[in-house]
């Protein structure tokens, strides 16, 4: 017994990561401006820390930091199992294995949250690195993906 997908969902498919992956890029823009934020309030002093620290940004940093996090993770499977779906294979290319390396470098990134809670500057740094790494990869990725994504257009 096999399950055959309809061909209306294999098509429309398609645009889920994209979609999903815009909006993950966003987040992470986000998510940086909130890094940017923490790293104001942990430097300020009297009353601008005062002001700072009522923004809670460390919390909203870590929540938003957590999102990508799952979203990164998400997506990239999403993004594989459809193009599986419609294609019977991936294609082992730039825009894939960029993909999988920014997915284990926020792994990475967020397996560092335990020692800069307890203030280790080398885990700091390290999250800040791996993270605009991250983010220059993405900008990329959107570049590649949309490339894709008129060739499937294109093609329908």
């Amino acid at each position: 017994m096999s399950f055959e997908i309809p061909e209306s969902i294999k098509v429309y498919s398609q645009f889920v990561h994209p979609v999903m992956m815009w909006v993950l890029f966003a987040l992470t823009c986000y998510a940086l401006y909130l890094g940017i934020k923490v790293r104001r309030t942990r430097s300020a002093e009297g009353e601008e820390k005062k002001a700072l620290i009522k923004g809670k940004y460390n919390t909203r940093h870590f929540q938003i930091g957590s999102l990508v996090l799952a979203l990164m993770v998400v997506g990239c499977i999403a993004g594989m199992a459809v193009t599986y779906i419609n294609n019977g294979k991936l294609f082992v290319g730039p825009h894939l294995l960029a993909g999988l390396g920014m997915t284990g470098l926020i792994a990475i990134s967020a397996a560092l949250s335990p020692f800069m809670q307890k203030g280790a500057d080398w885990a700091r740094y390290t999250h800040i690195f791996l993270n605009v790494t991250i983010l220059g990869l993405f900008g990329w990725q959107a570049l590649t993906g949309v490339e894709i994504l008129q060739r499937i257009i294109s093609k329908m």
